[in-house]
């Protein structure tokens, strides 16, 4: 009793400590992914999985797409150079932050043989296009940014071939690599459409199989000394393809603002959804608009009841030319009589 009650009270934190990609956003269009293990509920580019447990082992086979992934219905949007936001989260909903900070993350790509919602990633060639790992040589890894909310932000490369791609997001958590098989691989696969006229294909030597890219022996996976002072980290995998050669990470780059994820199941981006269209009536300045008036031919009103000229005033100096002469009058009619 007292076991099972422990258990019950253990168990949530266990399923928090695990996660998935919560959401991926391209050129600031955001495609939302399902919760893990449940009904699609959303039409979406990210593959579902059945759970936020690791994959554990090099070589089996759920470290294609993750654990029971099952094909999408989308395929995102995307373009030569675009820029693209992937987000983890912890437990299974999206209510979580990610829970691990050490470890490498990385991303490959793989060109889909036709329509990339009936495509099995098990035979694809991937190739590596971005990787990051320890910030600046210090102990500090960029997984660490992730788990403070934020997206791992990376470019597709600027050359590729227009084509339907499978993109393979992968966190590798190293906490418990001091020991042979102890790496948890969390590997997510978002379904793109490249556009663009570009032409660039990788070499066959750059390209690998999943499983078969990676052994448990491995540097990068089999890592006793990882919190050690002045441990300095071996990337796993091919290097990254030239194609994305436009940085010493691929043109990855961490995200400098932790983002919570949206809790919008929509995949529209900001830039899709409609504006309001400027006003055509100019604006005065204060903010206000003209008055009707302003749109006619005649610049200010005419006076009511009155002709388009001006009234003149009479001016003192004629007023008194006025006088003058009656005076002139009155004196002359004396004279007379």
């Amino acid at each position: 009793m007292i076991a099972s009650t422990l258990f019950s009270l253990i168990l949530p934190a266990l399923v928090s400590a695990h996660g998935y990609v919560y959401k991926v956003s391209i050129d600031g269009t955001v495609y939302q992914g399902n919760s893990v293990g449940t009904t699609a509920t959303v039409k979406s580019a990210i593959r579902q999985v059945n759970s936020n447990e690791p994959v554990k082992g090099a070589t089996n086979p759920d470290i294609t797409c993750g654990p029971g992934s099952q094909p999408a219905a989308l395929a995102a949007n995307a373009n030569p150079g675009s820029t693209v936001q992937v987000y983890w989260v912890g437990g299974t909903t999206g209510s979580s932050p990610w829970p691990h900070d050490t470890g490498p993350v990385m991303h490959y790509m793989a060109q889909c043989q036709g329509d990339c919602s009936t495509y099995n990633p098990s035979s694809a060639e991937w190739f590596k296009i971005s990787e990051l790992g320890q910030q600046n040589g210090t102990s500090t890894w960029y997984q660490a940014q992730i788990k403070s909310g934020g997206p791992v932000t990376f470019t597709i490369p600027s050359t590729l071939a227009a084509g339907n791609y499978m993109l393979r997001s992968e966190i590798i958590t190293l906490q418990l690599a001091m020991t042979q098989g102890g790496a948890e691989f969390y590997p997510s696969c978002i379904q793109l459409s490249v556009g663009g006229s570009q032409t660039g294909q990788p070499t066959t030597s750059e390209e690998v199989k999943f499983p078969g890219a990676y052994s448990d022996t491995d540097p990068g996976i089999y890592t006793p000394n990882v919190y050690n002072p002045g441990f300095t980290y071996t990337f796993p995998g091919p290097p990254v393809v030239n194609l994305a050669s436009n940085g010493s990470s691929g043109g990855s780059t961490p995200s400098s603002a932790p983002t919570a994820p949206s809790p919008s199941p929509s995949a529209a981006s900001p830039s899709s959804m409609p504006s309001s269209s400027p006003s055509s009536t100019p604006s005065m300045p204060g903010g206000y608009p003209p008055p009707a008036s302003a749109t006619s031919s005649t610049p200010y009103p005419t006076p009511t009841g009155g002709s388009s000229s001006c009234m003149r005033k009479r001016s003192p100096e004629a007023h008194v030319l006025v006088v003058d002469k009656k005076r002139m009058h009155r004196r002359r009619n004396r004279s007379a009589h």
